[in-house]
């Protein structure tokens, strides 16, 4: 019998449209229920997908404190989630809820 041979999923190889990348932010964003790790955890998988230096440098930040900040251990600042997301090329928006 063969053995089958499984690899860890890994979203960044599938977000390649700017398209893509904010439905996934947008998506990330509804399921957080307000777990700031969570959001900064899916603004990393999207870096990734663009490319961590290139994100790093038009954040204004060094790669190793964004990947610090992004990995979904802690909670950065909010100054650094504004930062990403523009160097991400997103927008952050609000909306009221229905009541």
């Amino acid at each position: 019998m063969d053995k089958t041979l499984t690899t860890r999923y890994d979203v960044a190889e599938h977000l390649r449209t700017p398209e893509e990348m904010a439905a996934y932010f947008e998506a990330s964003l509804e399921e957080a229920n307000g777990d700031a790790a969570f959001i900064a955890k899916a603004l990393g998988d999207i870096a990734r997908a663009k490319g961590m230096s290139q994100v790093a440098r038009d954040a204004g930040l060094s790669r190793e404190s964004l990947y610090k900040a992004l990995s979904g251990e802690r909670s950065p600042s909010f100054d650094t989630i504004l930062k990403v997301i523009g160097a991400l090329g997103l927008k952050l928006h609000a909306e009221a809820i229905q009541s």
